[in-house]
Order: structure tokens, then sequence, then C-alpha cells
């Protein structure tokens, strides 16, 4: 955007027009909302000491470029947040001819409102641009990285003009808590950006692009929130309400979805007819109390390492018992199955996780014995790692590293503990 030139002085009215006055305040708060006032009347009426008066001006289209410029600094936040909105709506109204008065009128005075102490100013700016595709885009991305909620948020989840670089952006500066939920809530988010949202520790912003059902998420990426779903009760009822569910996800889901949602998951007409005879199934088994019991609470790290080692001493510590923890969001009971097959410390696959090392989970998989088909799942739950990340196998499912790499890593992570 060309550099805007430095604003003119507002000057002020001659005391002439000042002391012709009217008296009454009414009078000057219909002078002040005429179109048909005279420019310098109405400047003169922007330096009136009635708020009323004021405002009138604020909210007159016809007021001259002085009187905006004197009522941007005016002292009442009220006064400048109704020229903040009449300037912001008069933006699509400007025809290309009139871009050098948007530049150097409408465009300034707004610039200078945008950086208003007053949240009220800069929200009334927001609510006006925040879905205008004819909005200036300096102004929209000033307004997205605003750190006051009522500022930034409209602009985020709905601006036309914020691109998917943009948004990526925002994720990562993260200007308030509520930025990725804004993100996750926009209207035909792309893969890109719901992997993004989806590989943030934000759940409410998870839950939010669970529930907008315009969202376009890869099926890798929504088995992978399926996963983390078992310990987040409230993702499950936007879960089970995709638009599209892959089988895997739907039995994943009856695990521990409550009866009504597996009840209405059951009734879907997009799944497999094997899956929903499956889902109705565990639907009847649960209305007749033959279903098994829910375990009470997850079980501690030391419980988790326990019962991995009963499991090792029973020769039932495999990949079909580490995919099932892996499936059911159980994180410490992966970890705890994954570092006794590996015999290796909890902490060392605590601190792969920790270090989001997709190497160092896949050293650990290989020396565990198991195949790259529990790689990806691993990182994905332990790592939070997004599936554009994953480290997968190659061809046959050879694992992608070499032995002497896998070695490293592992004595790597024993070294860190030491």
């Amino acid at each position: 955007m060309t550099p805007l030139a430095p604003p003119a002085p507002v000057s002020r009215p001659p005391a002439p027009l000042l002391d012709a006055m009217p008296a009454d305040e009414a009078t000057r708060v219909r002078l002040g909302a005429s179109p048909d006032s005279a420019p310098d009347l109405l400047q003169a009426l922007a330096a009136d000491p009635a708020v009323t008066v004021r405002a009138a001006v604020a909210l007159n289209t016809a007021a001259p470029a002085d009187a905006d410029r004197l009522l941007a600094r005016d002292r009442d936040e009220r006064v400048r947040t109704l020229l903040a909105r009449k300037l912001a709506a008069l933006v699509p109204s400007l025809q290309a001819s009139d871009r050098d008065r948007l530049q150097l009128h409408t465009l300034r005075v707004l610039t200078e409102l945008v950086e208003d102490e007053a949240v009220r100013v800069r929200a009334a700016i927001a609510d006006v641009l925040k879905d205008m595709p004819q909005a200036p885009r300096d102004l929209i991305l000033r307004l997205a990285y605003d750190s006051a909620v009522p500022v930034s948020e409209p602009v985020i989840r709905l601006s036309p003009l914020l691109t998917t670089e943009d948004l990526l952006a925002l994720l990562g500066a993260a200007p308030h808590s509520a930025a990725a939920t804004a993100v996750a809530a926009r209207t035909g988010l792309n893969e890109t950006l719901s992997d993004a949202v989806a590989a943030t520790p934000d759940s409410t912003a998870i839950r939010a692009l669970l529930a907008n059902r315009s969202a376009a998420i890869r099926e890798a990426t929504l088995d992978t929130l399926v996963t983390r779903a078992a310990e987040r009760a409230d993702w499950h009822a936007p879960l089970v309400r995709r638009p599209c569910l892959s089988p895997a996800a739907a039995r994943a889901l009856s695990d521990y979805v409550t009866t009504h949602l597996l009840d209405e998951m059951a009734s879907r007409a997009d799944l497999p007819a094997d899956v929903t005879a499956e889902l109705k199934r565990r639907l009847e088994q649960r209305r007749q109390g033959s279903a098994p019991p829910e375990p009470a609470r997850a079980p501690n790290m030391d419980e988790a390492m326990a019962q991995a080692r009963l499991l090792a001493d029973r020769d039932e510590l495999n990949e079909t018992a580490l995919l099932g923890a892996l499936r059911r969001g159980e994180a410490r009971m992966a970890t705890a199955l994954l570092a006794v097959a590996a015999d290796v410390p909890a902490s060392a696959v605590d601190r792969a996780a920790t270090l989001r090392s997709a190497k160092a989970l896949v050293s650990l998989v290989w020396r565990a014995g198991f195949s790259m088909q529990v790689a990806g799942p691993l990182q994905t739950l332990l790592a939070r790692t997004p599936p554009a990340g994953v480290l997968r196998g190659g061809p046959g499912g050879t694992f992608p590293l070499a032995v002497d790499e896998m070695r490293w890593q592992i004595d790597f992570l024993m070294r860190m503990g030491r």
C-alpha cells in the first residue's frame, strides 16, 4: 500500500462563525446532522462544547475532511466510535475515481482510529469491515492482530481478505486466546488450516473445528482427533455429527460416547451397512446392560507400567495391545506399553514425546520389535504431530531411518536421563 502523506493541519473555523452559533443545543444538533449544512458550519460544530452536537457531525457523511480529523481526536470515545463506524461504512461506496480521496482522507482517519486507545472505537471499525471484500487489506491485518478479542475475533472469523498464509501466521502469533477458535469457525476452512488448528493444544478451538460442518478435515486428522477425544467429552457430539465419518472412526467413537450419541451415530445413513449393524449391536448391549463396564478412571503412570509388565509376563504385549491403547487415546498406557516393550524407562518415551521427535519415537518402535503400523498413531497421540509432519514408513512398511540412526536416537534419549 502506498504510504499516506502526513495529515494536513486541522484548520479552525473563523471566530465570527463561532460567535454566530445558535445558543439552542437542539438547533445545533439539527445543523450538525444536516447534509445541507455548509462545510464551514460543520467544521465549527465539530468543535462544539456539547457532545451531542459533535456526535451529530460525526454521523454526517457530508462533514468535511477537517471536521472528521478534528473528531478523530475528540475527547469523548463515543464521538470517535460514531465517526469510526461512519468512515468504515463509506469504504464500499467509493468509486475507483475516488481512491485518492480514500487514501488522503477516509483511509488516513480510519488508520488513526484503528490505533485508538479505546477498544470500543476499534471494535466499531472491525464490526463494519469484518466481512467486507472491499475493505483495505492493511486495515484488516491491523484489526486481525489486535490484542482485544472484540476487535480481532470477528475479523479473523469472517474477513474474506485473509489468506491461508495470513491465518497460519495468526495461529502462530496468537494475539489472544480466542484467535485459534476464530480461525476454526471460518466458513469453508481448508484442510491445511484444519490440520494447523488440530495440531494446537487449544481444546476449545478443536471443538469449534469439529463443530464447523463446512470445514474440510482430512480423514487422518479426524482419526487422530477421535483417538484424543476419549478424554475430551465435549468433543464427542461434534465428532459424531461430522458430515463424513470413516468406519474406523465410528467404531472407535462407539467405545466411549454416551448411549444417546451412539444411538445418533447408529442412525447415520452414510456408514457402511456392516458398521451400522455393529453400532446397533453395541447400542442394544448397552441398553440391556450387557456391555462391558467402562473403567472408573485412567491409570497413573505407575499403574500403567505395572499393567504393561503384566501383559509382557503373559506374552500379551504386542502391537494389538498398543494399537488398542492408541485408538482409545490412552496416552499413559501407550507410553508404558512402548517403554516395557523397548526395555527403556517410561521417562525416555516421555522425553521423545516432549521433544516432539518423530525420529526418536520411530526408533523406540523399532527397538520394541513393532512395525511402522504403530509409529504413525504414536506420533500423533504422544507427540501431537500434525498429519503432514508424521514420519511414515518406506516401501513395504520398512523403517525410514538407518539402523545406526535409530540406535543413536535411543542412546540420546537414555543419555538425557542421566
